[in-house]
């Protein structure tokens, strides 16, 4: 056990769920020691290639980074104290020259207002716009699309590329569009994909929660970044998705009355 593992987890704060919920990914980049991400990338080298679900038993160090206190603190705040590590993990090794990925959802093209699974993705080393980076869509984690039709999409606006510093972890909601990018580097990029499962429904919530302040915060975020630009059945699906999962996330499971959003407009 080391000593980060021993410190108590960073949970999110209130404001930080509910950008999760907007968006549908947080980033996470914990602090390790000296040497940490390059002993990382020493290692994956001499894995020589990808190990599919072994990936923990050639690179052991993998287990400090999901026992980091502020790690753990984004997984706990999102899916609940009793959350489990997914048996399935994945090396994405993006080598120079390669062809962008097409969009894609690892999900199974569910609108709900629900977090029952997160990809966390550790980058061990700096990831620059020219080295491939993933790029998500924020908020498509409540869009469906057929897979053959994402695979037509190119650049959309509003992407983001992950050009991250070594060491950050990405929590995404399994449903979130996201694509690798062309390499145009001579390094090939390195990314860790991990998922972490919830166990149970919410009850209390399980993140730094401030009820005196909770009506405030939720409204002010929820209605920063729902635009009602477009289409305004959209507008009223993606605010009322949102605040379902909000309440969903609170341990209110029942679905919120139609037309309850028309409230917080006002």
């Amino acid at each position: 056990m080391t000593e980060l593992s021993t410190r108590s987890p960073d949970l999110l704060s209130d404001d930080q769920v509910l950008k999760f919920i907007v968006h549908g990914y947080h980033l996470v980049e914990p602090e390790f020691p000296e040497k940490f991400n390059e002993s990382v990338c020493e290692q994956l080298d001499r894995a020589g290639g990808n190990t599919g679900n072994g990936i923990l038993d050639a690179v052991p160090m993998l287990e400090e980074v999901f026992d980091h206190p502020e790690v753990r603190g984004t997984l706990i705040s999102l899916l609940g104290e009793d959350y489990a590590m997914n048996g399935h993990r994945h090396l994405h090794s993006n080598e120079p020259g390669s062809h962008s990925q097409g969009w894609h959802q690892d999900g199974t093209n569910v609108r709900h207002h629900q977090i029952w699974c997160v990809l966390a993705m550790y980058y061990p080393h700096d990831v620059p716009a020219e080295q491939g980076p993933t790029v998500v869509m924020p908020g498509t984690h409540f869009r469906n699309a057929p897979s053959d039709r994402l695979q037509t999409y190119a650049n959309i606006k509003g992407q983001v590329p992950l050009t991250v510093n070594a060491g950050t972890v990405v929590i995404a909601h399994y449903d979130l569009w996201h694509a690798a990018t062309l390499n145009r580097s001579d390094r090939q990029r390195y990314m860790l994909k991990f998922l972490f499962d919830r166990q149970s429904e919410p009850g209390p919530p399980t993140w730094n929660h401030d009820p005196d302040t909770v009506d405030e915060v939720a409204q002010r975020r929820i209605r920063e970044h729902v635009s009602p630009q477009g289409y305004s059945s959209d507008y009223y699906k993606e605010w009322e998705l949102r605040t379902e999962m909000w309440h969903w996330l609170l341990g209110q499971h029942a679905a919120v009355p139609p037309g309850a959003f028309k409230d917080m407009l006002s």
